[in-house]
């Protein structure tokens, strides 16, 4: 018996019965990261793991009394400030990331609005500067109508 049956008693040979493969592709529940974002997040988890050791061999050779406590501690305080710019590096990076390809480019009805203010306001203002463009008649053909 082999030892990649699938649970229904099929034969994995593929004679006279159903063969179910080794890997199942599942949906992603997330969009995958960006490749920037994933490898800062990567160095950032590194980094932080290698503090964290340096962090717990310094306070056990303190513990012991070693001479190599004091460079250890030295070295437990630098990795500390390189952990933090490494998480640091891993948010400015997912920003950036956002800013420079997350936005969709359709105008928001906020800044359609705002534009055709703009426009309208440009409008008023030409025509305000180019003053009236023909004297308006008082009897003429159309003044019957309303019109002038």
């Amino acid at each position: 018996m082999s030892r990649y049956e699938d649970g229904e008693g099929g034969n994995v040979t593929g004679r006279g019965g159903s063969r179910r493969g080794l890997w199942v592709e599942e949906p992603a529940r997330r969009r995958r990261m960006p490749d920037p974002v994933r490898a800062s997040a990567v160095r950032a988890v590194l980094i932080v793991s290698v503090t964290l050791i340096q962090a717990t061999v310094s306070f056990f050779l303190t513990l012991t009394g070693s001479w190599l406590a004091f460079p250890m501690a030295l070295g437990a305080i630098a990795g500390t400030v390189v952990a933090t710019w490494g998480v640091l590096d891993v948010w400015i990076t997912r920003q950036m990331w956002n800013q420079r390809y997350g936005v969709v480019s359709e105008p928001s009805s906020t800044a359609r609005s705002r534009r055709e203010e703009r426009r309208a306001a440009e409008a008023a203002r030409a025509e305000r500067k180019a003053g009236p463009a023909r004297i308006a008649r008082e009897d003429g053909p159309l003044a019957a109508f309303g019109r002038r």
